[in-house]
């Protein structure tokens, strides 16, 4: 049994760019597990420092100064950050109030359907049944509209953690991008001079994870416009919560778009009923979700991820856990972290192990 292991362990871990790897590793995932919430600042301004990079690089290759292209990146991102603030997220919460506060009327409609079914198919489920099912959920819904109505911004802790992450996350981001080969360089000191296995892992990880990133940013806007524009064309009530919901659903692959279909069809039959309209609002919606399946995914990735689909299931599974949202959204890009090294991992041939022994 010692000697199988002995035998793994030579193999894997006795080149030094196997185990600088490897220590490397180990570092930055104990440094987000243990301290992931204190820098949460910092890593939000990394990623979308990343983000925008590439549109500063796309500047920079029509003779545009890297500081000018930088400067004019920044001021759009600030554009679209005062945007969302303060025309996005108020009319986003104006809907969420507006929803669970009349959920209990919703409720009490799908309560009225599900009676009318048991009257229907009585060998299935009886109408107590139904009374007792449909009362649970109506006094949960109640509680959830006190919980979310009771939710303001006078909390002086949450207030002052909002405004001191509005001033440091886009100071960050503009730093990040004005000095980024500053910041590579210094990083690159620290490490030794023999790393290519490092470089082959990090460009291939760089290529991947920058297209997947870029390609998920442009999904999430093209389907949450083309969802919206569909809802406000067959007057949806809450169209901007729910075409923000079926965009950021992008997210989680396979999963997201069939639960954010689900509270879509039952707030169109509770606007509806079992009307034309909403079968003809039910099929663009199906429509739209099959284009962004079946066109827009493979034009965006086609070259930016190789995965299973049992391993992106997999990760997001393992990764959502331990980081919440953000471990969601870079389930897939930590996943082909995972498959770049271990395709670039040194190994050492028994041969080769015995050679260095004598």
């Amino acid at each position: 049994m010692f000697d199988i292991l002995r035998t793994w362990f030579n193999r894997y871990f006795t080149d030094p760019e196997a185990v600088l790897l490897f220590f490397l590793l180990v570092f930055g995932f104990g440094l987000v597990m243990l301290i992931g919430g204190i820098l949460t600042p910092v890593l939000a301004s990394i990623v979308i420092a990343y983000i925008l990079e590439w549109i500063v690089s796309q500047l920079q290759r029509v003779k545009i100064p890297r500081l000018a292209a930088v400067l004019i990146v920044f001021l759009g991102f600030l554009g679209l950050l005062l945007v969302f603030f303060l025309v996005l997220l108020p009319l986003l919460w104006k809907q969420v109030i507006s929803l669970f506060d009349e959920l209990p009327s919703m409720m009490i409609k799908g309560q009225q359907m599900m009676f009318g079914l048991a009257e229907r198919f009585p060998e299935y489920f009886s109408q107590e049944q139904v009374h007792t099912f449909t009362s649970e959920l109506l006094t949960e819904a109640r509680n959830w509209t006190k919980v979310v109505l009771s939710i303001s911004w006078s909390s002086i802790t949450a207030l002052i953690t909002a405004i001191v992450y509005l001033v440091l996350v886009p100071l960050l981001v503009f730093f990040f991008l004005k000095d980024k080969d500053k910041i590579v360089r210094w990083t690159v000191s620290f490490l030794p001079d023999k790393r290519g296995v490092l470089r082959q892992v990090s460009s291939e990880v760089n290529v991947q994870i920058g297209n997947y990133i870029r390609g998920k940013v442009v999904e999430i806007l093209v389907v949450s416009v083309a969802t919206y524009g569909v809802m406000c064309y067959f007057g949806l009530q809450y169209a901007v919560l729910l075409s923000v919901l079926v965009g950021v659903s992008c997210l989680i692959p396979y999963v997201g778009a069939i639960v954010t279909t689900i509270p879509v069809i039952l707030v169109a039959y509770f606007q509806w009923g079992w009307d034309s309209q909403f079968g003809y609002f039910i099929l663009t919606y199906l429509v739209v979700q099959g284009l962004d399946a079946n066109i827009l995914i493979p034009l965006l990735f086609s070259e930016a991820v190789n995965l299973h689909p049992i391993a992106i299931v997999v990760a997001t599974l393992f990764f959502g856990g331990i980081w919440g949202f953000w471990g969601v959204f870079f389930a897939i890009p930590l996943a082909t972290l995972f498959k770049a090294v271990l395709n670039a991992w040194p190994t050492t041939t028994h041969e080769q192990t015995t050679l260095k022994a004598t």
